[in-house]
């Protein structure tokens, strides 16, 4: 990933942070979901996915707590049974083992940042 999307910090008490510009990160590519990780340790996993209109992430299950936020966009997050139709700034939790999954079909492309953090 470019460095000047990603930047490290010290807050006031010395302790590491990092920064993502995520307006800087979306990016879209005409014949796959464009997916950035945007980091990736072992007590959490951060991903950058980028529908264009019409492509969808086809549910899945996954051994871990998962969070979808809707960064920009419209669309149609699956999770288990449910359809939930969202938009800019909401976010969608999903229990380990729920099937999941999204797609980019309200007429306009869809980013979604996803959360997975394992269970305990």
């Amino acid at each position: 990933m470019d460095s000047c999307l990603r930047r490290n910090d010290k807050n006031q008490k010395g302790e590491t942070m990092e920064t993502l510009d995520l307006k800087k990160l979306i990016k879209f590519s005409p014949d796959k979901i464009s997916r950035e990780m945007l980091s990736d340790k072992p007590e959490m996993r951060i991903a950058l996915m980028c529908l264009n209109e019409g492509q969808k992430l086809e549910p899945h299950k996954a051994p871990l707590r998962l969070l979808m936020y809707c960064v920009q966009g419209k669309g149609t997050f699956i999770v288990g049974d449910e359809r939930i139709e969202a938009d800019e700034k909401t976010c969608i939790l999903c229990e380990p083992m729920v099937s999941h999954g999204f797609e980019a079909d309200k007429g306009e492309k869809l980013v979604v940042m996803a959360i997975v953090t394992p269970v305990e």
